[in-house]
């Protein structure tokens, strides 16, 4: 008798109504017949047991995680939806949980191979039509030895429901194999230990916010306003840990006195000073390597808004991790967001007009000869090796042909018709997952061309 794996038969099942109907939208998976390329991606099985999955509160499910056809997973989650315009906007909804015990009570557990933690994101590819923004940025920065989210495709069946393909990553959370600071507990007002970790970030307010929009209990004002925006734009950097609701009031006015000193050093006369200067206050090779990944990908979130930043004790303000780069790389039809040729970090120049626009820092850091010949220093060095074209096209690649060979892209598509069609923001629209993915590399390569010059030129 003919074994099915059980792994296989519940992917069949799944997709057994897009099997009837066409189940190509893509000229680049194997035709009928064809042998697989790749290796099966896994699959991630959560059943909510008839309970509406909504945005706060989590509800309770039971996860299955199956990888070649073998259960290497089984428990108890909490699960939600996620994000904030794409939650509005799209019908593939992104998706964060936490694993439970028997008790309801969070539990850390290594899931696909990732450290060991409870809090897992399900990012689900909408408007990014190559599936691969985000992952292929957060390798990028991993190679560069600077922490991103980890990642790894996979696909998705809710309440028997298939989802499509999916991006499996990590929660952005102080954890030694996360964000790396000291933990700061509420009687740590003093001292040294006051003196981190912390994390911060340039943001939209979303979920809990202890009141209405921005307000003193999640967040503070930055004192400088953004360049060539109108008076009465703000940057404001909201509390991400401590968590607002666990902050103290030494610990808020310690970091807020922290970032001040250093927008003051920096719009000091004497900023270039190594000693009383900017450099005092941050760790310049973060901020050097978060340009790059954003001025490469032309982020048109980029530093304004998905913009983290930390602290840990004794240690000076790190850049990063970066996230959300779904509409980098020419995805966003606005605000130049397609251009190769433009200066990321000089948004405010193009759409002034924006709520969130970019602080004052980035502009202010390329007028000193020092950060500049930093930052060109470690552009030349990316070149030769982890941001050369053919590197970057060498992990694209393998995600494609990984996807295409194993029918995932039919699957995915077949499910969310949309090749072809415009969703919002996007600048392109191929007719197919090959014409997607061309413009992906096409806008990389004209990228990179467009930087060795400019960057050399600063």
């Amino acid at each position: 008798m003919l074994r099915i794996p059980f792994r296989v038969f519940m992917l069949f099942i799944s997709c057994l109504p897009l099997l009837i109907t066409s189940c190509s939208k893509d000229d680049t998976s194997g035709g009928e017949g064809e042998e697989p390329k790749g290796v099966g991606l896994p699959l991630i099985s959560i059943n909510t047991n008839g309970a509406v999955i909504v945005d706060e509160p989590k509800v309770n499910a039971k996860i299955t995680v199956f990888e070649e056809d073998v259960i290497s997973y089984e428990g108890d989650i909490a699960i939600e939806f996620r994000g904030a315009s794409s939650q509005a906007l799209f019908p593939k909804k992104s998706y964060g949980f936490e694993t439970r015990d028997a008790n309801n009570e969070d539990l850390d557990v290594p899931l696909l191979g990732f450290p060991e933690e409870e809090d897992w994101i399900l990012n689900g590819p909408y408007s990014d039509k190559t599936l691969l923004r985000n992952v292929l940025i957060y390798d990028l920065s991993r190679n560069m030895n600077m922490y991103a989210s980890r990642t790894k495709l996979v696909e998705l069946n809710v309440n028997s429901s298939y989802q499509g393909v999916y991006v499996f990553m990590e929660k952005l959370k102080r954890d030694s194999q996360r964000i790396a600071i000291e933990k700061l507990n509420e009687a740590e007002n003093s001292g040294e230990d006051l003196t981190g970790g912390y994390i911060l970030k340039i943001d939209k307010v979303s979920g809990s916010n202890l009141g209405e929009g921005y307000n003193p209990q999640n967040s503070f004002n930055s004192s400088y306003a953004p360049p060539r925006g109108s008076s009465d734009k703000r940057i404001r950097f909201l509390y991400e840990y401590p968590k607002a609701e666990e902050i103290t009031t030494a610990q808020k006015s310690y970091i807020e006195t922290y970032i001040n000193d250093f927008e003051n050093a920096l719009a000091s006369d004497n900023f270039t000073d190594p000693t009383t200067g900017y450099a005092a206050y941050i760790d310049v090779n973060s901020f050097i390597d978060f340009f790059i990944l954003n001025e490469l990908s032309n982020n048109v979130d980029g530093y304004r808004l998905s913009t983290f930043m930390h602290k840990d004790k004794n240690g000076k303000l790190k850049m990063g991790p970066i996230w959300d780069f779904n509409l980098a790389f020419g995805n966003a039809g606005y605000c130049r967001g397609e251009a190769t040729n433009v200066w990321t970090y000089k948004f405010n120049e193009r759409c002034s007009d924006d709520f969130w626009l970019i602080p004052f820092w980035w502009e202010r850091l390329l007028e000193d000869p020092s950060f500049v010949n930093q930052l060109k220093s470690r552009w030349t060095s990316l070149r030769a090796n982890t941001l050369s074209e053919n590197g970057i096209f060498s992990i694209v690649d393998a995600y494609t042909d990984q996807l295409s060979g194993i029918g995932a892209l039919n699957r995915n598509f077949s499910t969310w018709d949309i090749i072809g069609e415009w969703i919002w923001p996007n600048n392109f629209v191929g007719n197919t997952y090959t014409e997607e993915t061309n413009y992906f590399k096409n806008f990389i390569s004209d990228r990179l061309t467009w930087l060795d010059s400019n960057i050399n030129a600063l």
